[in-house]
């Protein structure tokens, strides 16, 4: 019914409307609408596992659904997991055939005997008469897969802990071509020990679907029992179960709940491990997680762990010696970095580097810049002349300035509009030698800092979010050209200027060249991400508070070695964000065992929902009154 309702729509759409939008991108580009005054994990909150244990208490039997329900997959169909049975098995198109063989067996049982169970070994039999796969061979990868990365829901593992020290009888019920010999061993082997019976729908030949199996529970059981069932499918666990005389508890299939807020504009296994991940995580009901939390570990997760393997790749392919983490943006970075590649302890900093700092120190040169960010981003922003020259380290000159003849009626409340902007950059160009002096103890200090991190060390990869380039150009223009070190700077970056940008093209050079190399999207990389992102509309501040740390903003490098950091405001719980990015990593490592490649484009998809829901940014951040011109 859906799918003809699907169809129906394409066809309203394309013949009445004339729209132009084909299936796929109307599936793709379609946006979230995002919890945006609590958080997902809170909504399906739920009464703790030994609650729910003392209430299944009360029944002699209790009944449990095996996949879902006892047991979770890392992927968010089911038969999702074919793509890696296939992977092992290197064939083309296998999870697709294999679903196809599954459905003409299940029609040629019925079509014989009335009934669409069908076994492990029936399935494989079809496969093995339509494919070159061998039926042993076959049957051998695919149980192996399922124990590899099939896992105990934590949720229900201490129900049935609870249930199991009251001394209760528990069954399983399952609708699966997995016999009971394989069911058995998969839940000992995700630490559910055993159970006191196993009704299994490929070997009664019935099924919860159609409630038959249900009367054969009850034909097990003496009259007197009173029994319960607990699952995940509200027809086949709940409706049939309680239709059929069984009383059931319906555990929302986590999949099911998450579907609707989850990215679906990602490449087909990674985009199933992400959503499958997530949704086991936030959905078993185990806690409820703050909205901070939810941003990192959401959409801050894949993003850093995909831009971490990223660099680590870059790195080894270029032979790099040293890789430089820019506070703050690195921060978080460096920390899930050395969870993935312990083995690089010392080839690798978190450096305290950022645009204020390197905006001073690299004024000789880049003077346009100068001007540019400490003048006239600012100007008709309601910044005083005493706060313009107090950013810049020249409050000395102010009083200068303020004495001359053509500045008069000016004082240091005087706002910053165009015309004083362009008087107060006169002034400082008349007097650019005391400018730069002002910034030559900061140079050299910087020297110093560096010069240790970097001693022989003749190739450095400067890691930023974005978006010009400028941290890492910067860094490579003082440390070649003004402190002399000799060492070559790559400049990484998730993502650069896009089209929204008002200079767009300003590191293309860079980018062309090699000098500057982005993850998530450029113009040559990922060209819809570019022609989306709108720094305008906030997408910036988004990504910047995926990776946001707790640390205060680096200011300059003090003449006594010490560093001066700025205080600023909290615009987000930076810590929440990091531990739920943290543990993104964690989960995701202990489920996968080991990171396949996860794309730029991936990475960076969940954050699509992010963007096209105003209300959840805004409803995210602390306050809107966030500085983001200079750090």
């Amino acid at each position: 019914m859906k799918a003809w309702g699907y169809l129906i729509k394409l066809n309203i759409e394309y013949r009445l409307l004339k729209q132009k939008v084909s299936a796929g991108e109307d599936l793709f580009y379609k946006e979230k609408q995002l919890r945006v005054k609590e958080s997902e994990s809170s909504a399906v909150f739920r009464e703790t596992p030994e609650e729910l244990a003392e209430r299944l208490a009360k029944y002699d039997v209790i009944s449990f659904d095996v996949f879902d329900t006892l047991i979770f997959r890392p992927v968010s169909q089911p038969s999702d997991l074919f793509f890696f049975v296939g992977e092992e098995l290197k064939y083309l198109d296998f999870c697709r055939i294999r679903m196809e063989m599954e459905q003409r067996a299940r029609k040629e049982k019925y079509e014989k005997y009335g009934v669409r169970e069908v076994t492990f070994e029936e399935i494989w039999s079809m496969m093995e008469s339509e494919t070159g796969i061998t039926k042993e061979r076959g049957m051998q990868i695919e149980w192996e897969i399922e124990k590899k990365y099939c896992f105990a829901n934590p949720y229900m593992k201490r129900v049935v802990e609870k249930l199991r020290s009251l001394g209760k009888t528990m069954i399983i019920t399952s609708d699966m071509y997995l016999g009971k010999d394989e069911i058995k061993k998969l839940l000992a082997h995700c630490g559910y020990g055993t159970f006191a019976h196993y009704f299994i729908s490929c070997e009664y030949g019935k099924s919860k679907h159609d409630g038959s199996i249900y009367q054969e529970i009850k034909n097990s059981c003496k009259n007197s029992e009173k029994i319960i069932h607990i699952g995940d499918n509200k027809v086949s666990d709940k409706k049939q179960a309680e239709k059929n005389g069984i009383e059931a508890v319906w555990y929302p299939n986590v999949n099911e709940a998450g579907a609707v807020y989850r990215s679906e504009d990602m490449s087909k296994v990674g985009g199933s491990i992400y959503r499958g991940l997530v949704n086991s995580w936030l959905y078993n009901g185990m806690k409820a997680y703050s909205m901070p939390y939810e941003y990192g570990f959401i959409y801050g997760g894949i993003f850093v762990l995909g831009y971490c393997q990223w660099i680590h790749q870059y790195v080894k392919e270029h032979e790099i010696e040293k890789i430089l983490f820019l506070s703050r943006d690195g921060d978080i970075l460096s920390k899930v970095y050395e969870m993935l590649y312990p083995e690089e302890i010392g080839k690798w900093n978190y450096v305290y580097w950022s645009r204020i700092a390197a905006t001073k120190m690299t004024a000789d040169y880049f003077k346009y810049d100068y001007f540019r960010r400490f003048l006239y981003h600012k100007v008709n922003q309601g910044y005083s002349l005493k706060a313009i020259f107090q950013s810049m380290e020249l409050e000395d000159l102010l009083y200068d300035f303020l004495q001359e003849s053509r500045h008069k009626g000016k004082t240091e409340n005087s706002v910053l509009d165009e015309k004083t902007a362009e008087e107060v950059k006169q002034f400082l160009q008349e007097n650019w030698k005391d400018v730069l002096a002002h910034y030559q103890t900061q140079i050299q200090m910087g020297k110093q800092y560096f010069g240790e991190i970097l001693r022989e060390c003749a190739s450095a990869a400067v890691v930023d979010i974005g978006w010009a380039g400028s941290g890492a150009v910067s860094l490579d223009y003082l440390i070649n050209e003004v402190w002399g070190m000799q060492c070559n700077v790559t400049g990484l970056v998730a993502g650069t200027n896009t089209i929204f940008n008002q200079e767009p093209d300003a590191s293309e050079s860079f980018l062309y060249s090699g000098k500057l190399v982005s993850y998530a999207f450029s113009q040559q990389e990922n060209r819809d991400i570019w022609k989306k992102h709108n720094p305008n509309r906030g997408d910036n501040l988004a990504a910047e508070m995926l990776l946001a740390s707790p640390t205060y903003s680096f200011r300059r490098f003090n003449e006594d070695g010490t560093l001066k950091f700025a205080e600023h405001e909290i615009e987000i719980d930076a810590k929440e964000v990091q531990d739920g990015i943290i543990d993104f990593v964690k989960w995701y490592l202990m489920r996968m065992q080991k990171i396949p490649k996860i794309s730029g484009r991936d990475a960076y998809a969940p954050l699509l929902t992010v963007l096209s829901n105003e209300e959840y940014f805004r409803n995210l951040l602390r306050t809107e009154k966030v500085q983001m011109n200079l750090e």
